[in-house]
């Protein structure tokens, strides 16, 4: 895919960040044996990573505003443009040593997601998008959500939430629900490569109830432009407002949906 300038502007940014947090991604495993040690570590690499992220973005476009996960939120001088960043989606995984984390970039323009890009360093993955061209792995790879329409063959992802979340009984029940009828659900703990996994037909469907905007707001983009149906858990819900996300193929989509709303 030819991309836009900005989505150039994103996906070099995201390179560059990437190669930050590889670089420490290797010292993770050497600190295990001091937990609060690994944990200070990673927060300095997350911070390090959206300095470089923040450097990239905001110089190449001054006007924008911007809004991340570390960070929090800056107005620029253009209101109706911002870019949407999570630096390492996924630190939990960084932090144990698993290489499935993600660096999610989205620019925001009058309200809609209109370029992401999704990377995944460990594996030198990146998937793009931008509104209207269709979803796209590493330099050619055209993606489309996978062609499955039978419940029982089909693999979902979501993130079981840990004790302090509210969504943890509604999430317990939901795969209560699920699990007998469909061939696995799977936790990997990155909401940006779930959805970007549902586009390229890993997953068959996704779905999480409590998602920060910076976490969820590229892979959005990219599963929809990669045919996917993208709805509030609830059908009432924008899903990107709500930080509550069903997604799934449409040969699956109604019935994946009956059941996760199911009350």
């Amino acid at each position: 895919m030819q991309g836009s300038a900005n989505l150039n502007i994103m996906m070099k940014a995201a390179r560059k960040a990437g190669r930050s947090l590889v670089k420490d991604f290797r010292e993770v495993e050497n600190l295990q044996v001091s937990l609060r040690g690994a944990g200070d570590f990673v927060t300095r690499a997350d911070m390090a990573a959206e300095e470089i992220l923040r450097e990239e973005l905001t110089s190449a476009r001054t006007s924008y505003g911007w809004l991340s996960r570390v960070s929090g939120e800056t107005e620029g001088e253009d209101p109706t443009r911002r870019w949407i960043v999570d630096p390492l989606n996924g630190t939990t995984n960084f932090l144990h040593g698993l290489p499935h984390w993600c660096i999610s970039i989205a620019l925001e323009h009058k309200g809609q997601i209109v370029s992401a890009v999704v990377f995944d360093p460990a594996k030198d993955e990146m998937f793009y998008s931008e509104r209207g061209s269709g979803a796209w792995l590493n330099d050619s790879k055209r993606m489309r959500v996978s062609g499955r329409s039978r419940m029982v063959e089909a693999v979902f992802a979501t993130s079981v939430p840990h004790s302090t979340k509210r969504t943890l009984p509604a999430t317990i029940k939901d795969l209560a629900r699920l699990m007998p009828e469909c061939a696995g659900a799977r936790q990997w703990g990155a909401a940006g490569l779930d959805l970007a996994y549902v586009a390229s037909g890993r997953f068959d469907g996704y779905w999480e109830r409590e998602l920060d905007l910076t976490s969820c707001a590229a892979g959005f983009l990219i599963a929809k432009e990669a045919g996917a149906l993208v709805e509030g858990v609830r059908k009432d819900q924008d899903p990107l407002e709500a930080g509550a996300i069903l997604c799934a193929n449409n040969q699956i989509f109604d019935h994946f949906a009956r059941i996760i709303r199911e009350v």
